[in-house]
């Protein structure tokens, strides 16, 4: 039953575990890495594999595995498995769901968030040169209670032996079964209805078909990935491993591509950080999110970014933290202890020191002097501050929105600016400046006598 590079694909995703060992209210297959479910990566891999329909096999005893799945890939897409009774079991609970399909079907893991595209590709390549079924195996450091790939020097597969069961030679095999495999989908299920549970467990195993597959003499080959790649996470110190591994990994792509890091290590990324070759990444730097950062900028330590783009040339930081909608152009600097939240800022304009910026425009050019504010929240709603191109906002500003200043305007500081500022005016709104002459040393003699001090 050989394949074709044009045949349908399908995914089945086994996500209904209840990672106890999590210790977590959160479902096991909901814990993020680098900021992203493990279910989504899961799923990712799977559509840019080329999976059309895409089923996802949950458990009655998390109705938010559930929800998630809904909310990404819809209804049909998910297959309920209850009671839990073993994996062939969840592959077969999903035969519903995918009935009228014919193609090709990659069965994967929700906790299994580092496989990608490319690690299961060789499995579809063996498919179109005639194996009945691809099963991804990989060669462990410690293959302790994984299951043995019994392997002929062809690259066929006669057997999976489950670690309780290998005999001494079988258990110093090194390549071991990471429970991904690939097969028609007819031949699948199938095969799965043969599935029995004689065994200790009393559960019906997906790794069961290999027998049967092969004792009905049909072809059963092997491709490897990368142990990293195949990791599953049923811990909190597993998700800590498999964070690392993402980290790593997208790190070292980053700097192949031309991105600077001094101390690549301590700069944590999100699963869709982009960083243009040409860009310079200080150390202690967090990307949360949605962040593309152009060529030529400087993200300088300590700072956080999450949502937002910055342009060619801008300068970031240090301790700076750019929110969802922080928009900075070219050449732009955000300093220290500066917050952007929602607002575009123009191509040269500077805040440079201590301001939160909060909805609305920046013009280019413009200067954002220290302790500047745009009161954007008045505990119900949110509004707006428009700042033109070239002007010069003094210290201490508070801006309070709706308003506007003008290109080219000034407002001085220690200003609260409630109405629009025309442009190339001229703004200034604080009390005046009172003296009194020898208060001071008056004051500080009464103080003194009435504690009777010199």
């Amino acid at each position: 039953m050989s394949s074709t590079p044009d045949r349908d694909r399908a995914a089945i995703i086994l996500a209904a575990g209840r990672g106890e060992r999590m210790r977590s209210p959160t479902p096991k297959v909901l814990h993020s890495i680098a900021g992203r479910a493990m279910l989504d990566h899961a799923i990712d891999a799977a559509r840019n594999a080329g999976c059309g329909r895409i089923v996802v096999v949950v458990g009655d005893h998390s109705p938010a595995v559930r929800a998630h799945v809904v909310q990404r890939l819809g209804e049909a897409s998910v297959a309920l498995q209850d009671p839990p009774l073993g994996t062939g079991h969840a592959v077969l609970a999903a035969k519903n769901a995918l009935e009228g399909f014919v193609g090709d079907v990659l069965v994967t893991y929700a906790d299994g968030p580092l496989l990608t595209a490319q690690g299961v590709a060789p499995l579809f390549g063996l498919r179109a040169a005639g194996a009945d079924i691809a099963v991804l195996g990989f060669t462990a450091h410690d293959p302790g209670g994984y299951g043995r790939l019994i392997v002929d020097g062809a690259g066929g597969l006669s057997a999976i032996v489950e670690a309780k069961d290998a005999d001494p030679e079988q258990r110093a095999i090194t390549a071991c079964n990471s429970g991904v495999l690939l097969a028609d989908a007819g031949l699948l299920f199938e095969l799965l209805a043969k599935v029995g549970n004689a065994n200790a467990k009393g559960e019906y195993y997906l790794t069961d078909v290999i027998g049967l597959a092969v004792n009905a003499g049909r072809s059963v080959k092997v491709a490897f990935a990368d142990e990293d790649e195949v990791a599953g996470v049923n811990s909190q110190a597993e998700l800590a491993a498999a964070e690392r591994a993402f980290q790593t990994r997208r790190r070292g792509a980053l700097m192949e591509a031309g991105v600077t890091m001094s101390a690549p290590d301590t700069v944590h990324l999100a699963w869709d950080t982009t960083i243009a070759g040409g860009a310079r990444v200080e150390p202690f730097v967090v990307f949360g999110p949605g962040v593309t950062v152009e060529t030529g900028a400087v993200i300088r330590a300590f700072s956080h970014l999450e949502g937002a783009h910055v342009g060619e040339g801008a300068l970031i930081g240090p301790y700076a933290r750019l929110r969802p909608g922080a928009d900075i152009g070219a050449a732009a600097h955000i300093g220290n202890f500066v917050e952007v939240k929602k607002v575009k800022i123009g191509a040269g304009a500077k805040a440079n020191h201590l301001s939160y910026l909060g909805d609305g425009t920046v013009g280019a050019g413009a200067n954002i002097g220290a302790g500047t504010i745009f009161c954007n929240y008045d505990g119900f709603d949110k509004f707006q501050t428009h700042i033109g191109d070239h002007a010069f906002i003094g210290s201490n500003s508070a801006l309070v929105a709706p308003v506007s200043v003008g290109a080219g305007a000034y407002t001085g500081s220690g200003s609260v600016i409630t109405r629009d500022v025309a442009s190339d005016a001229l703004a200034v709104a604080r009390g005046p400046q009172v003296e009194k002459p020898g208060w001071a040393a008056a004051f500080r003699a009464r103080k003194l006598a009435a504690k009777g001090r010199p």
